[in-house]
């Protein structure tokens, strides 16, 4: 299964601001293998209407500011981050958050993924960093 599609079928429809577009086709120009977002007709692009606040934020990166931004604007929204920062921002303006670890956790939960500690060695040579000790946590919570 593709990994964007485990996000598809627990979440449906995201949105996702244009600067984590930009992230990841600099990502790929610098040889990182990253996704087409565009794509995906299920992932809707869609600018903050306070980009002037994006300044603001000094301690994270656009894509994770604008995601915030983001959830601001749309009261219900559950937001995707690893950033541990992002995510301190995101609890701290109430937004619900989960990360790539969690949406795994919860596609085996749903069946969607019989193991997610293959994936976990996947996304970790695509380089997604996640540090031993949490990832034995999540193969554990994983019961595997």
């Amino acid at each position: 299964m593709d990994l964007l599609s485990i996000i598809q079928k627990i979440c449906g429809r995201i949105v996702i601001p244009k600067a984590v577009v930009d992230e990841l086709k600099i990502g790929g120009e610098q040889g990182v293998d990253v996704p087409d977002l565009l794509l995906y007709d299920w992932i809707e692009i869609r600018e903050p209407l306070a980009t002037s606040a994006v300044s603001l934020i000094q301690d994270l990166g656009r894509g994770e500011t604008e995601v915030l931004l983001l959830a601001l604007e749309t009261p219900g929204s559950l937001v995707i981050l690893d950033d541990n920062l992002a995510r301190v921002y995101a609890e701290l303006n109430s937004i619900p958050v989960i990360g790539t670890c969690g949406l795994l956790l919860k596609a085996k939960s749903d069946g969607l993924v019989s193991c997610v500690s293959p994936i976990l060695d996947k996304l970790e040579n695509k380089g997604f960093f996640i540090s031993q000790e949490f990832k034995q946590l999540v193969i554990r919570m994983a019961h595997e």
